[in-house]
Formats: structure tokens, sequence, C-alpha cells
């Protein structure tokens, strides 16, 4: 009887260890899509690691799953990457002096084509208005 007991007390508990890891583990997994989600993979083209196939996305993608089983925050692990690899890591790289191009280069780029496209437009309709009234 001493030997059932203790038989189905550690099957209970087994199966109480193995319920508790499966509730843990999707949370982590979330935590971890979520980080490599806002990060870039270095080796593949604007890809982040959780998209990318390459080794190092792989393994920088189980350096974060085990980050945060160490309880590591997301800052804390995002700012180690950054660290690790520079602001080229972020794929929405922060506002600093030098990436202040990457902010504000479209939108300069953009006003400039406008300008220069009305302008010629302008030139082009006092000439063709010259034209019409020269004799």
């Amino acid at each position: 009887m001493r030997y059932v007991t203790i038989c189905l007390s550690l099957v209970l508990s087994l199966c109480f260890c193995v319920a508790t890891a499966q509730t843990t583990e999707p949370l982590l997994d979330a935590q971890a899509r979520e980080i490599g989600q806002s990060l870039r993979c270095v080796v593949c083209q604007n890809q982040s690691i959780n998209e990318s196939d390459a080794p190092l996305a792989e393994d920088m993608r189980k350096l974060i799953q085990k980050q945060l089983e160490a309880g590591k925050s997301k800052t804390e692990i995002i700012d180690y990457m950054q660290e690790n690899y520079g602001d080229y890591v972020l794929l929405k790289p922060p506002m600093q002096g030098n990436t202040i191009i990457l902010w504000f280069g479209p939108c300069l780029l953009l006003l400039a084509l406008l300008l220069w496209f009305f302008r010629t437009a302008k030139k082009n309709d006092v000439k063709r208005r010259d034209k019409e009234t020269q004799p």
C-alpha cells in the first residue's frame, strides 16, 4: 500500500510540473516573438529575426529565449542586442543625430522634387505664353 501511495504521489507531482511548464512556455514564446519582431536580422535585408532563416537569426532567437527564461525584461533584452549589434539591429531606429536623415530625408527629397517640378512647369508655361504672344 505504501508503494502505491509513493508511486501515485510521484505521478501526480510529475503531471503538475508538466502542466505548469506548459502554461509558462506559451507566454515566453509570445514574448520572444514580440521581441523578435522589433529586431532586424543583421545578415538579411530588412527582415525581422522571426522572418529570417539565417543561422545568425536562429542564434539570436535562442539568445532571446534564454534571456527571457533568466527573467530579463523586453527592454533589457533589446538594450543588450543594441549594445552588441548596434542601432542597425533595431527595425525602428531611434531618432538621433546620426539617424536624422533616415527620418526626414524622404520628406525633404519629396519637397525638393515638388519644388523642381513646379518651377519647371512655370518656366515652360511662361515660354509657351511668350511664343503665343509673339507675332
